[in-house]
């Protein structure tokens, strides 16, 4: 069993959560995420990576809502107006260090634990203080929404900073599935996406407005997508489907990968002598077992067990040799809505998609206007969510983006028929 904190397994979309239920989520997800930190003690260079990511999140909460003087005003205010001063001299400079990508090159030393659990607190007793004053429509709870989610967020983030760096946690991982055929999809007119007032899962909003809850900004506006029949495997690819590709030369022929790929996995042979996924020690009929690494501790992965730590480069080099395609992720939202009752599974693992990371058309960048728009056409689309993801943040909707070479997550993917 998980010695984890948990949260309630019935959990209110966050896209939709009012006041009282916001309130009550953000301790619960605070509160949880400094458990798990408590927990990284013997891992000094965990610990702090720790405590710094949960410094990010009280900053977070504190620049766009505290510190906004939009902050009722939601998805319409000016991302980039005059914030108000911080409860700390040097949090933006502390935020600004974490985003570095040469740390040495700023001298703003990070604040220390003790300084850091009280900003946490201290940002969230006014967060809570400020969304009792909050109108309790999707416009004045859009940044505490946005918060939640961030928040809530943190809590996968943790487990991933866990399993980089090898800290020992107990955690429950997804067993093995019951192996199902592929699902026959019949062609369709799909509506993608969503737009604010159009009503929707959220129906009539309170004071009269109508409302879609919580959107992120590349998922809207909302366009209808006609889509052809397409074949979509009911679960994610299994270790032992992946290891048929290993024992088949899938990471020496240079055939079955996207000519990124084949670069990229070159470096990583040079360097690590790559021969699988991410945190694999061994893998192959020959050696009997797949062996990975998790949290610290080397696991024999059942064959029905979905793969994890795969790169899209992986994903697709795959499918290339299996003779399929990944989905794309039109193809996956369809089936996660309308064929769970034929045995669709999906929250085991983030499942990389074929579709680059685009706009819609019509897009216009929210007030984390750099949340999206600089990751267009660099990154892919993942879709679903993995068992480390917050149940208050898994949707079918939310669209994850990664550069294709990304494997430090727990994801996995699932084929199409090509």
């Amino acid at each position: 069993m998980s010695n984890l904190p948990t949260q309630s397994t019935v959990a209110t979309d966050f896209r939709l959560a009012g006041k009282e239920q916001l309130s009550v989520a953000l301790m619960d997800a605070r509160n949880r995420a400094l458990l798990m930190t408590s927990q990284f003690e013997k891992s000094q260079d965990a610990h702090q990576q720790a405590l710094h990511l949960l410094g990010h999140a009280a900053w977070f909460q504190e620049w766009w809502i505290a510190r906004n003087v939009q902050r009722y005003a939601g998805a319409l205010a000016d991302g980039k107006a005059t914030r108000l001063a911080s409860l700390h001299t040097n949090a933006d400079a502390w935020s600004e260090l974490r985003q570095a990508s040469a740390p040495s090159a700023v001298t703003t030393p990070m604040p220390d634990d003790e300084t850091t659990r009280a900003y946490l607190l201290e940002t969230l007793e006014t967060t809570l203080d400020l969304l009792e004053k909050a109108p309790e429509t999707d416009q004045g709870l859009y940044f505490f929404r946005l918060a939640l989610f961030y928040e809530e967020s943190c809590t996968e983030a943790l487990l991933e900073i866990a399993q980089a760096a090898g800290v020992a946690l107990a955690v429950d991982l997804p067993g093995p599935t019951a192996q199902r055929e592929p699902l026959q999809m019949p062609a369709t007119r799909w509506r993608v996406g969503a737009t604010k007032g159009e009503g929707g899962k959220g129906g009539q909003g309170r004071q009269g407005e109508e409302s879609t809850g919580f959107l992120f900004d590349n998922e809207q506006p909302a366009f209808d997508d006609p889509v052809p029949e397409f074949e979509i495997d009911a679960q994610p690819v299994t270790w032992a489907q992946y290891v048929e590709f290993v024992d088949d030369g899938g990471y020496d022929t240079e055939a079955f990968w996207h000519a990124d790929g084949w670069r990229w996995l070159a470096a990583k042979a040079a360097v690590e002598g790559r021969r699988g996924p991410r945190y694999v020690d061994q893998i192959g009929v020959a050696s009997g077992a797949v062996m990975q690494t998790r949290f610290g501790k080397a696991r024999r992965m059942s064959g029905g067990q979905c793969v994890t730590h795969v790169s899209w480069f992986e994903a697709d080099a795959w499918c290339r040799w299996a003779g399929r395609r990944l989905p794309a992720e039109v193809e996956w939202e369809i089936a996660a809505h309308v064929a769970l009752r034929r045995g669709f599974r999906w929250g085991d693992v983030w499942e990389w998609t074929a579709s680059a990371f685009r706009p819609y058309s019509g897009f216009q960048a929210g007030p984390l206007a750099d949340y999206s728009a600089p990751h267009f056409g660099v990154s892919r689309v993942l879709r679903g969510a993995s068992f480390a993801t917050p149940l208050r943040i898994r949707s079918p909707k939310f669209r994850r983006f990664a550069t294709p070479d990304q494997d430090a997550f727990f994801a996995g993917f699932r084929s199409c028929g090509a």
